[in-house]
């Protein structure tokens, strides 16, 4: 005997739907993430020589064929004494030219003794990687900085360059004492750095330095 009831339909099974969404964003996120590290090749030196002095401007073009100028200012903008820093100052680093999807640290390093060595230990060690709830516009000042454009990274609290197709940012140093549990830079050379983030740690290519000393009695 035939039934006139419409056949049943079977109930759309949301919560596996749902999931399954999450674990392909997830799983493009962890890909955008580990790729570009896992085949990332080093392009090599970043052209700088050894500095004579205390300049806050410096320029050089690397073996990728890219010219980076990495300058310092005081937090008014105007000139800044690199030889007579001191613990609580305000420094702005800027940089141009540099690599927007690869992503660097800003920090005041030790100079390696080999020309293009690793820069380091540094002061204030890595940045923070966790996401901090900042008003628009507003500024934070730490001993290190991390600028990356990825949005990735983004999301664990690096800073968006200020021009990706000029490859500029902006960092804002805040100078801590000269030493701490990993360096001292009243014993070793120190110089405000850039250098590339962790997606590429053995890459010197982004490594530009301003020297820097503190002042007496620091």
């Amino acid at each position: 005997m035939r039934s006139d009831r419409p056949p049943r339909r079977r109930p759309v099974r949301w919560g596996w739907l749902i999931t399954g969404v999450v674990a392909l964003a997830l799983g493009g996120l962890v890909a955008s993430v580990a790729l570009p590290i896992l085949f990332h090749e080093p392009q090599g030196s970043s052209g700088q020589a050894r500095v004579d002095g205390f300049p806050t401007t410096v320029t050089a073009t690397g073996d990728d064929g890219l010219t980076r100028t990495l300058s310092a200012a005081s937090e008014s903008g105007g000139a800044v004494d690199l030889a007579a820093i001191a613990e609580g100052d305000r420094i702005v680093v800027t940089g141009e030219g540099y690599v927007p999807n690869r992503g660097i640290y800003v920090a005041i390093c030790a100079i390696p003794a080999q020309l293009d060595g690793r820069p380091g230990p540094c002061l204030g060690g890595v940045p923070d990687q966790t996401e901090d709830e900042l008003e628009e516009g507003s500024v934070q000042w730490a001993p290190s900085n991390w600028i990356n454009n990825e949005f990735a990274w983004r999301i664990f609290g690096a800073r968006a360059f200020d021009d990706r197709d000029s490859g500029s940012f902006t960092a804002y140093l805040l100078v801590g004492p000269p030493a701490d549990d990993a360096v001292d830079c009243a014993v070793v050379e120190c110089g405000i750095y850039t250098r590339n983030d962790h997606t590429a740690t053995a890459d010197r290519v982004q490594d530009l330095y301003l020297p820097v000393e503190w002042a007496a009695g620091d």
